[in-house]
């Protein structure tokens, strides 16, 4: 397959100057402790010529919607010295992360408290973790015009928004790159285009580089296969209707802070990347070599239990489709750590204290 074409939709005369990332080289094994080395990027250093605090001076990253994603990148970020700070939706997440050093914000994507920019407009880059509500979309978009005239003359200068390879809709099973039109069949996947288009467009007036990553199914430790499997967790109608599915484009959290920071380390006018790893696969085969794992490493814990496939209902409303990464590694660079679901959740399994 030939490499895509970069989708540029806006390519904006006021873009900013970048100074330089510098990461250290990107590890090869996985370890809970291990997290991706941040170098001091130069616009990191504190300039004592200058006479500005050391966190004026400094990299700083908002991030918008505390999940799975956010939080993960999150302590990789503060490791590596930035100033870090976000969005959470209750005081528990709160108080947990304030234990870890990192100050967030109660934000209701429901009810959005506006003053929350007074905060963002002070950061140099802007991640958006936060999904659109059905009927409403992207709620910080709800008001623009607000957003556009609170950041415009702020310190944001790098704005990434998460989005999901669901945009694309059904292919019959093909491979898809960015150059394919998005034809989302469902309303959640509808707003999430929508979105992306709302955030292009805001980074486009504020002059910032702006990126989208659209993303595959996520799994990582404590969300996987395997934790489903342990938990002995019934899967919900969602799950049950993909569990006939050929394909499902994957990609393991550590795979998605990697592209993170690429798309810092290379950032760009209205950029649009799929990540996901090498080895689109069906569910079931996905939780058939989960059980395998398990039951190698913890012997008769788990049994081969219907729960996993109770529906066996066809089910074309997210599509068939296998997506492409190709663009992710030629333009960023990005070297997967996990370039498949088996290594991916043998790296879980081989990690994992005994849970039985």
């Amino acid at each position: 397959m030939s490499p895509p074409i970069s989708m540029e939709v806006f390519r904006s005369p006021r873009l900013l100057p970048e100074v330089p990332l510098r990461f250290a080289p990107r590890p090869q094994a996985f370890s809970y402790r291990r997290r991706v080395s941040f170098i001091r990027p130069l616009s990191a250093i504190s300039d004592s010529r200058s006479g500005a605090p050391d966190s004026e001076s400094r990299n700083r990253m908002f991030i918008l919607g505390m999940g799975f994603v956010g939080s993960f990148f999150a302590q990789q970020l503060k490791d590596a010295n930035w100033v870090v700070s976000g969005t959470c939706r209750s005081d528990s997440k709160k108080k947990e992360w304030e234990n870890k050093g990192i100050d967030l914000q109660l934000f209701s994507a429901d009810s959005p408290d506006w003053s929350v920019l007074e905060t963002v407009r002070d950061y140099t880059h802007l991640l958006v973790s936060i999904p659109p509500l059905a009927d409403i979309g992207d709620p910080m978009l709800r008001n623009v015009e607000l957003v556009r005239d609170m950041l415009l003359n702020g310190n944001l200068r790098w704005l990434c928004y998460l989005s999901s390879t669901s945009v694309y809709g059904d292919y019959g099973g093909a491979w898809v790159t960015e150059d394919n039109l998005p034809n989302p069949k469902t309303q959640p996947a509808r707003l999430r285009l929508a979105a992306e288009e709302g955030w292009l467009s805001l980074g486009h007036d504020l002059g910032v580089s702006t990126q989208i990553l659209r993303l595959g199914g996520i799994y990582g430790p404590g969300r996987s296969a395997i934790d489903t499997l342990i938990k002995r967790d019934h899967l919900s109608e969602g799950q049950k209707r993909r569990a006939s599915r050929k394909f499902t484009s994957r990609v393991h959290v550590e795979d998605i802070c990697q592209a993170l920071q690429a798309a810092i380390e290379k950032p760009s006018s209205s950029e649009i990347y799929n990540i996901v790893d090498d080895d689109p696969a069906a569910r079931e085969e996905v939780f058939e070599y989960a059980l395998e794992l398990i039951e190698k490493r913890w012997p008769g814990n788990v049994e081969r239990k219907p729960f996993l496939y109770e529906s066996r209902e066809e089910s074309s409303l997210r599509g068939e489709k296998r997506v492409s990464n190709e663009h992710m590694k030629n333009k960023l660079g990005v070297q997967l750590l996990y370039p498949s679901y088996k290594s991916g959740l043998q790296s879980i399994v081989e990690k994992m204290d005994n849970p039985f």
